[in-house]
Parts: structure tokens; sequence; C-alpha cells
């Protein structure tokens, strides 16, 4: 870091630094331990010091002061130079085409998307017309959360997102280590601080950021002058705290009057109604006794009317019990002709389950039978195509047995050959249709016997059995 003030180098800033805790005291004693340490680590706790010592010097200048403080206040001024150097420790160079730069605005910038409510002071910062440096939009934004009282809650949302942060500052810069936590730890006690600060016409781009230690090396006669400021400060916060408590018990004074007004006005108003109370109460106590009168009198007739109905009652009940007798025995006879009904129908149903099954089989054998049929006409088909290609050769043989006159003998031995085998076939035929008419008997009794035992068939049997009769 480079750390110039007043033309010093870094090492005589961080001696200077490192006794300003003990200025307070009077003493000048330079922390020779911190120059062993890490150089960023010395700064660090350099600019935590001097951000101690400037806040405890604002806030007791500025109740000594007993007043809203300006633009020119010193240790106000010191304050936001304290600030700019905190926060511009370990700050990361941004190149450009042209230069450098290296300014906080970035992370002050960044705010506005962690803390919805800092919209408004970083739109006032870039609104304002004087301003044309990064550096001094990021001082007048100090300024405004100083006067809003929300600087702590401002630094302490981007303190927390580090990853963030990593984008503007070193790993080992006073923001991103434990030393920017205690600072905004610190920052809340500027709440008690009452700020009006003209930005608007002030050059915050062109001042000069230098630390003033004179302000924070103490003499025996300023430990004096605190001593007597802090009485001071003490008495009128005794007198402040005693007008508060006067204008407390003022105020609850005149609240209790005004409740002892409203009570007596309450108390009339419950008067009032005590006595239409006690008015209501004996016309009540009047429809009481008008009441009761009446309730003996109902009483007396309602007893009367018991009276008769009870009789009623007893001669409804002898003839209930007569009536359920006889609806007693009217179920049992409903009960008995009940099962005698189920018996018959089961009956039936297994008369009709045996019928069924025979309706089966007769079917079946129906089609047996009709299968039997066409078989013995397709062999009857087939013994007249034999008959007709016997008769064809009988006739070709005949007709050769004209043109042969030579093989006569041998022609006639086989006509009678072929005639014995017609003889045989017609006899055969003879026999095939009597086993016809045979079957077309058994198939017609058959057929009868279903028509007598299956008077239920459809339209469609009937045409069938019709059709094998005849």
């Amino acid at each position: 870091m480079t750390f110039q003030i007043w033309g010093w180098r870094r090492e005589d800033a961080s001696q200077v630094l490192a006794w300003a805790p003990h200025a307070e005291r009077g003493g000048a004693m330079p922390c020779k331990t911190l120059a062993t340490k890490d150089p960023t680590a010395v700064e660090r706790a350099n600019l935590l010091n001097m951000a101690k010592l400037s806040i405890k010097g604002l806030i007791e200048s500025a109740l000594s002061f007993g007043r809203t403080l300006d633009s020119d206040y010193p240790p106000l001024q010191q304050f936001f130079v304290v600030m700019e150097h905190c926060l511009k420790h370990g700050l990361k160079v941004r190149k450009s085409f042209l230069s450098y730069n290296k300014t906080i605005w970035g992370p002050l910038e960044l705010v506005e998307k962690l803390y919805p409510e800092a919209e408004e002071i970083g739109a006032s910062v870039r609104d304002l017309p004087g301003l044309k440096t990064p550096l001094g939009r990021a001082r007048a934004w100090l300024r405004l959360a100083l006067m809003q009282k929300k600087m702590a809650d401002y630094l302490r949302c981007l303190i927390i997102q580090r990853d963030l942060l990593s984008e503007f500052y070193e790993y080992h810069a006073l923001m991103m280590e434990e030393e920017g936590a205690v600072i905004v730890g610190l920052l809340v006690g500027l709440n008690v601080i009452d700020a009006n600060l003209c930005v608007k016409g002030e050059d915050l781009d062109s001042q000069v950021g230098v630390i003033d230690f004179s302000m924070y090396l103490k003499n025996e006669e300023d430990i004096g002058n605190k001593e007597r400021n802090v009485q001071i400060a003490a008495i009128l916060d005794q007198k402040n705290y005693v007008e508060e408590l006067n204008r407390q018990l003022n105020s609850t004074v005149s609240s209790l009057h005004s409740r002892v007004d409203s009570l007596e006005k309450s108390n009339t108003k419950l008067i009032e109604e005590l006595a239409i109370a006690k008015n209501n109460i004996i016309k009540l106590q009047e429809e009481n006794h008008q009441l009761r009168s009446e309730n003996k009198m109902i009483l007396m007739k309602t007893q009367q009317h018991l009276e008769v109905t009870k009789v009623d009652v007893e001669t409804e009940l002898q003839t209930y019990k007569h009536s359920r007798q006889g609806l007693d025995e009217m179920y049992n006879d409903a009960r008995r002709q009940l099962r005698e009904e189920s018996q018959l129908r089961q009956d039936v149903e297994n008369e009709l389950s045996v019928q069924v099954s025979m309706k089966h089989e007769i079917e079946l054998a129906m089609k047996l039978l009709e299968k039997d049929i066409h078989e013995k006409q397709d062999t009857l088909i087939g013994l007249r195509q034999q008959l007709e290609e016997v008769k064809a050769i009988n006739i070709e043989m005949y007709q050769k047995l004209q043109g042969y006159e030579d093989g006569l003998k041998e022609k006639n031995e086989i006509i009678a050959r072929l005639e014995e085998k017609t003889n045989k076939i017609t006899v055969a035929m003879r026999q095939l249709e009597q086993s016809d008419n045979d079957l077309l008997t058994q198939t017609r009794t058959i057929a009868m016997s279903l028509v007598k035992c299956a008077s239920s068939d459809t339209q469609d049997q009937y045409k069938l059995v019709k059709d094998i009769s005849f």
C-alpha cells in the first residue's frame, strides 16, 4: 500500500499510527512489535486504531457540541478521511486504455444490489451535477449514508459478501479481514449523531485526504478540558432526562384527567342504566308472577289430559295385542307357503335341467345321424358313377363285339362276366337303397319323438326335423 501523508514513507506512517492509541493517555510509544509482523497486518491494525480514535473523538465532540454537525466540523472531516483510507486499503488496480484506475466507488456501488434501500442514495449520488470522478461520488455516498444513519448497515451487507468483494480487493485488504467487521461495529455508534451536510455545493473531486494526527495528540490541559466536558455533558444529560421525565409526567397527568372525565361520564351513564334496569326488574317480576299462575293452570290441564291419554293408550295396547296374534298366524301361514313354493320351484328347476340335458343328447344324436346320411349319400353317388362307367364299358364292349367278329366268343364271355358284375352291383344298390330307407324311417321316428318331448323348440329346429323326415 502506498501510504503518502505529508511526504512520509510507509514505514513512518506505520510508526505514527502505531502510537496513536497511546496518545489518549499522553504517551508516545511506538509499537516496535508490529514492525516484525506482516506489513499488511500492521497497516490494518494502524487503520483500525485510527478508525477507533476518529469515531470515538467524533462521538464525544458531537455530544459535547450539543447540536447538529455540518461539513466544516473538523472531527467529521477527519472521520471521512480515515474512512476513505480504510476503504482504499488493499484495493485492486483497474486497468483501462489510458491509465490505471484505483477507486472505492466500485464496491460502494455494489451495495445497491445487496441492500435494496440503498438504491435511493446511489441514484442521488449519480444525479449530483458537480461530481465528475468516481472518488467524488464515493465521498458523497459516505456523507449521505452518515446523514441517513445507515452507514453501518450498508457496509455490513458489503463485508458479508466476500466472494463479491474479492473482485475489488486483495485477499489481505482491511475489508476482507476481521478488522473490517470491527470497524463496521464501531460505525453503529454514529447513529446517535445528527449531521446536516451540504453535498451539492462542495468540491469533493479535488479534496486531498490527509489525516491530521494533531487532533489525537492530547496534553494535560486537554485532559482537564475533557473532564470538564464530560461533567458538562453529564449535567446536560441529567437536564435532558429531567425535562423528558417532566414531559412524560405532564402527558400522564393530562391522560389521567381525560380518563377521569371519561369515567365520570361513564358513571352517570351507568347510574341511568341502573335505574332503567331496576324498572325492568320490577316489570319482569310482575311478568314472572303472571307466568307462574299460568304455569299452574297449564299443569292442571296437562295432568287431566295425561289421565285421559293414559286410558286411551291402555285400550290401544289391548287392541294391538289381539291384532298382533292374528298377524303372527298370518306370518306363519305365509312362511309355510313360501317354503312349499320354494320346494316346487326347486323341483321344476331340476326337471328343467334334466330336459336340457336330454335336449343336448338328442341334438348330438341328430348330428351323428346327419353325418351318417351324408356319408351314405356320398357312397351311393360313387356307386352310381361306377354303374354308369360299367354301362359305358358295356356299350363300348358291345360295339367292339359287333366290330370284331373273330373275338365273338371271348366277347360273349366278357359280356357274361360284365353282366354278372352288373347284377352284383344292382343287388348292392338295392341293398343300399333298402338301408337308406331304413335310416329314413329311423330318423322319422326320432324326429317324431323329438316333437313330442321338446314342445318348446324353436321354428328352426322344427324346419330341420321336417326336412329330415321328408
